[in-house]
């Protein structure tokens, strides 16, 4: 009875009040974090059902066409790409399919002379060097659409380069900026254009994506390490290609100079055996060290004169 009249029921109250609210802090703080984690799920689940994401069309898919301004139509069948130089202009155009979900919106664009692969150019152009769009071009989600883009400023010192590799049937290497149908999520993916058969056929292919708004599923120092990887293998190949040859030109040289020295012996022995003769009088066959004598000529006898006779 002492310790329960001597206790302070003050300081206990005090003391649950502070745990239970203790309680419910971390509770309300687990929420609070849980609801924020679930809100920034469904964020990223509304992008990903509006991402769009840009590559060439399948050879299977349908023929498009598409005209510029100055009235000229131009034609893409599946999987491949327009790259006209008329009358000083260039005429730039893609087959597209958006694999993403969302609606694709050009945005801009660059373009340039030669391949530009990842160990040529790890990065994209900066967002400055993007030559705006003219007009709206939308790509539907799954399905398969077109890019237009033509040089017709010849003042440019673009156009003369792009012009100049259409002539020689060189590659091209195309750039595209879009974004989803809200103008975010914006998205660089760099075409290659290679020239295809004799006549004005260009086959287009995906190079690279990148996101500007967000990390992307691969980090740039992973794409850079896998495209370090590549090319230290081509390195090896080439230069085991290069050491095969090498050795194979040796052998081969090897070869042609054993028989030029067998030749050259034979030569030389035929020489030798043609001064022999020369020195002996005696044709090949004679014993050696005997001079060469003519063989006497058998004189008949009188049978055989008067056999002669009455023949």
């Amino acid at each position: 009875m002492l310790v329960l009249g001597s206790t302070d029921w003050a300081t206990i109250s005090s003391l649950a009040t502070a745990g239970g609210t203790l309680v419910l802090a971390v509770a309300t703080f687990a929420s609070v974090r849980s609801a924020n984690r679930s809100a920034r799920v469904s964020e990223i689940a509304l992008q990903e059902q509006r991402r769009p994401v840009l590559v060439h069309s399948r050879l299977d898919d349908p023929v498009q066409k598409i005209m510029f301004v100055e009235g000229r139509w131009v034609r893409a069948a599946g999987g491949r790409a327009v790259a006209d130089h008329v009358d000083g202009n260039v005429y730039l155009a893609l087959s597209l399919r958006n694999v993403g979900s969302g609606i694709g919106v050009c945005q801009g664009w660059t373009v340039g002379a030669g391949l530009q692969s990842s160990r040529i150019l790890p990065t994209h152009q900066p967002e400055s060097a993007f030559r705006a769009q003219s007009r709206d071009l939308y790509i539907p989600a799954g399905d398969v659409g077109m890019w237009q883009g033509a040089l017709r400023d010849h003042q440019d010192p673009v156009c003369p380069v792009i012009a100049a590799a259409i002539d020689a049937r060189e590659a091209i290497t195309i750039e595209l900026l879009y974004s989803d149908q809200v103008g975010e999520q914006r998205t660089i993916t760099r075409f290659g254009l290679m020239p295809y058969g004799d006549e004005n056929d260009w086959i287009a292919s995906v190079n690279r994506h990148w996101y500007l708004d967000r990390p992307g599923p691969r980090s740039e120092a992973e794409a850079d390490a896998a495209t370090a990887q590549i090319l230290q293998t081509v390195e090896a190949v080439r230069e085991e290609a290069e050491a095969e040859a090498d050795a194979a030109r040796t052998e081969a040289d090897a070869a042609h100079a054993e028989a030029d020295a067998a030749r050259e012996a034979e030569a030389q022995d035929e020489a030798e055996e043609e001064v022999a003769e020369a020195e002996t009088g005696r044709p090949n066959g004679d014993e050696p060290g005997v001079p060469h004598q003519p063989r006497p000529v058998p004189t008949p006898s009188p049978a055989q004169r008067q056999q002669q006779v009455s023949d």
